[in-house]
């Protein structure tokens, strides 16, 4: 993996208006708060939380399907934030995203060859239908299907299969990175373990680097390099995959692992998860200080006025007070 930094999110805002009416008073929804981290060349970094937490939304916001209100997302060194035109065109060619469901995102009136082939057709990829097609049915043998798939129709296969379809359109314009957006959460337990080792042969062929976005962390960790854990809007603690899995430091985390079901009975027995109390703040105007204060046993006066910055602590940005020196 290289050192180099292919993405860089700098205090991320993305906000929608939820206003019912012409005389309500105005609501505004922080789905995405100030939210900062980066990813390196060949690097898959890990993003998860509870679902609501804001993690889809950010996938969306830098892959460009949403705009930001503030901040800046930099991807090679430039700042993507405001690009409109062919340059947000050339953006999208490098940057694409693999979505959660695998039976929503496919178009069921076009076959499969019609999906995979529709991006080369936007960015002019291939000069004739016949390198086209040559290189559907290359990017259909490398996901895992067969060459006589690219006639039939997306009702035609299982979910798994369906996922794989989605995979092959992601890399149909040989993109650099890849926003994973719980690409396995709709499939069965049986298919996930399938579709993960896809993706990892997949980014050490292609020197592809990834946004994998799931609410299971020993899943993530399995996957990622670094590991990043969000909760309403906010990045509450980045680190390395296997530090923030054996060893969390922000008190969410570590709530959040206490409740990855264990498989071993004697073991589960003996673990005590956390199970955390408090009302969860709205998303619509949330009050002042941490977001996590209202369910965290270490919380002080001082967390409900005032909102923690990222503190590094070794190699790992913890968002806690906690850890102020």
């Amino acid at each position: 993996m290289e050192d180099r930094v292919i993405l860089k999110v700098s205090d991320l805002r993305t906000y929608f208006d939820v206003t019912k009416g012409l005389f309500s008073p105005k609501q505004i929804v922080k789905a995405v708060d100030g939210v900062s981290f980066d990813v390196k060349k060949g690097e898959t970094f890990g993003l998860v939380g509870e679902s609501g937490c804001g993690k889809s939304t950010l996938g969306r916001t830098i892959v460009k399907l949403y705009e930001p209100v503030s901040g800046t997302i930099e991807f090679e060194g430039k700042d993507i934030s405001k690009l409109k035109g062919a340059e947000l065109k050339a953006f999208r060619k490098d940057v694409q995203m693999i979505f959660q469901d695998p039976y929503a995102s496919l178009n069921p009136r076009m076959t499969v060859g019609e999906i995979i082939m529709e991006p080369m057709i936007i960015h002019n990829i291939y000069d004739s239908a016949a390198e086209r097609e040559a290189q559907t049915v290359k990017l259909l043998e490398i996901v895992g299907l067969k060459p006589d798939h690219i006639r039939r129709y997306p009702s035609e296969f299982s979910g798994g299969q369906r996922q794989r379809i989605g995979i092959a359109r992601a890399l149909a314009v040989n993109p650099k990175f890849i926003v994973c957006d719980e690409p396995i959460s709709a499939l069965d337990v049986s298919i996930q373990a399938q579709v993960i080792n896809l993706l990892e042969n997949i980014q050490k062929e292609m020197n592809l680097s990834y946004l994998f976005i799931a609410h299971d962390l020993s899943m993530v960790r399995h996957i990622s390099d670094r590991i990043g854990v969000m909760y309403l809007g906010h990045m509450m603690e980045i680190g390395p995959a296997n530090d923030v899995f054996y060893r969390p430091l922000h008190p969410y985390t570590i709530a959040l692992l206490s409740a990855i079901p264990i498989s071993d009975p004697d073991i589960a027995k003996a673990k005590s998860r956390i199970i955390l109390e408090g009302e969860i703040p709205s998303p619509i105007n949330p009050p002042p200080g941490c977001p996590f204060a209202s369910r965290c046993s270490k919380a002080t006066e001082r967390c409900f006025k005032s909102t923690p910055e990222p503190i590094k602590v070794g190699d790992r940005l913890i968002t806690c007070f906690l850890y102020e020196k």
